[in-house]
């Protein structure tokens, strides 16, 4: 847990700009930025930093909304959730930053940046061809005028060296090469995420500050402005990027960074998705691989999180999901399957539906595979020769013989009762009485009853088709091979 004197005055943010979805990597810095405030009693802001409207996709701010609730990272303050120290949302907080950007002008540490970006692209030109790095403050305007909005305002900087400590990067130091005059409200009227972000997380008591690598470069202007504003550092945690799945670059669409709600609509749980998520350059030094969301609040520690990438793994992403699905009791199980089915399953009651939906259970790696994996249960498929012909055992034999097998088989279930304990024992049966192995028999008639490449258990599954259409199916393919 995060060691702080005064817990309740414990407080995180999440602070998306609202320019597209929500993936893992944004949804890990709200669930780690969630664990320590919920650990100490503190509060968990959601702050939507809306200040580059060029980039700003209409909606996003709604989907950021939604998607934070439906994975369960409720938050207390908020742009739909009145608090103290709002507005949540920078575009509503103009006149704030101009009240300090002022501060920064009486106190001589900002300038109006009298610059056309030809003049910048120039002297960007000229640095190169000196082999120098180019830092604007090497051509600070002598008398710049008096700022009136109409073009930038720039922070006048003071170039020394710092030294850090970041919860999770441990101790860091730069030296003053890396500072430069910055932009802190653009010609437009809004702020830079640079300024806004400060002057925001003090005037919201922002105690700990949980965000990506890529704003670490940027760290030492951010405390020389702190230092102008005779401001405290908030507690920072930098968080190593999340890899794609060869390990060496960083995730991108193309590798899975999808949107969380496509996990969420193709039957994802979002406890699964926490759990899965918290994993990725977390652990609490045991080999424990799946923490429900109290197992996090009580175990989660920013210590613990490690300094190098995270690889992300889909088929890690399904097991993990798959392991949540296999303990639920089946009640909430169909409750949260059922739609899912597909639409014939509305033919059948409920104790049809649910039966299905438990024998899929111990396979299911997420719901939205139901229509696929449960398609013989609601519609009799044509004869597929292929599943015979391709089968690495059964292709080896005479059709002829094949459908011997099949009628031996249909005479034994003809006299038995279709529940899985009879079933099983009659299976079991016929395989010493065929001298036949179940990678065969029990193979052949899987084949004939569901049409299908897989299926759950043998018995449980005829057990649920019933006697008639098991008995009917096993015909159909007895009178495909023979003609």
């Amino acid at each position: 847990m995060v060691d702080v004197e005064d817990t309740h005055l414990t407080r995180t943010r999440f602070a998306p700009s609202p320019t597209g979805m929500l993936h893992v990597g944004a949804v890990r810095t709200a669930l780690f930025a969630w664990l320590i405030a919920r650990q100490n009693n503190g509060d968990f802001i959601l702050r939507l930093e809306d200040t580059d409207k060029k980039r700003e996709v209409a909606g996003a701010d709604e989907h950021i909304m939604r998607t934070l609730h439906a994975v369960g990272l409720g938050y207390d303050e908020g742009p739909d959730i009145d608090g103290d120290y709002g507005p949540y949302r920078q575009s509503e907080r103009l006149d704030i930053y101009k009240q300090w950007a002022q501060k920064l002008i009486d106190d001589g540490r900002a300038y109006a940046d009298p610059y056309t970006a030809a003049d910048l692209q120039d002297l960007r030109e000229q640095a190169q061809q000196q082999k120098k790095p180019f830092l604007y403050r090497n051509h600070r305007p002598e008398n710049p005028p008096k700022w009136d909005g109409s073009t930038p305002l720039r922070f006048k900087s003071d170039p020394k060296s710092y030294k850090w400590k970041d919860t999770v990067m441990g101790e860091l130091a730069t030296g003053p090469e890396v500072i430069d005059d910055f932009i802190l409200i653009k010609s437009d009227g809004y702020p830079t995420y640079n300024f806004a972000h400060i002057v925001d997380d003090y005037l919201m008591k922002v105690s700990h500050i949980v965000r990506g690598q890529e704003f670490i470069a940027s760290v030492p202007n951010y405390m020389n402005l702190y230092e102008a504003l005779a401001l405290e550092v908030p507690t920072m945690a930098t968080l190593p990027p999340i890899l794609g799945p060869d390990g060496k670059k960083k995730l991108s669409k193309r590798d899975g960074a999808r949107d969380m709600l496509d996990y969420l609509r193709q039957g994802f749980l979002p406890e699964a998705l926490l759990s899965f998520i918290a994993t990725l350059g977390w652990n609490d030094g045991t080999e424990q691989e799946l923490f429900s969301v109290d197992e996090l609040m009580s175990k989660f520690s920013l210590n613990h999180v490690g300094r190098g990438g995270a690889v992300f793994d889909e088929r890690r992403l399904q097991w993990v999901n798959g392991s949540f699905i296999r303990q639920m009791d089946l009640d909430t199980l169909y409750e949260q399957a059922q739609k899912f089915l597909p639409p014939e399953a509305q033919s059948f009651d409920e104790a049809y539906n649910k039966a299905v939906v438990g024998a899929l259970q111990e396979r299911l790696k997420y719901f939205a595979e139901l229509p696929e994996l449960t398609q013989f249960f609601y519609t009799d498929l044509p004869i597929d020769p292929s599943l015979l012909s391709e089968h690495k055992k059964l292709k080896k034999y005479d059709q002829s013989d094949l459908v011997d097998l099949l009628n031996t088989a249909r005479t034994a279930l003809t006299a038995v009762v279709f529940d899985v304990d009879p079933l099983q024992r009659e299976l079991n049966q016929l395989l010493e009485s065929t001298g036949e192995k179940p990678a065969v028999l029990f193979s052949l008639v899987r084949i004939a009853t569901t049409q299908a490449p897989a299926s759950p258990g043998l018995a449980e599954t005829m057990a649920i088709l019933g006697k008639e259409r098991t008995l009917q199916r096993i015909d159909n393919q007895i009178n495909a091979l023979k003609a």
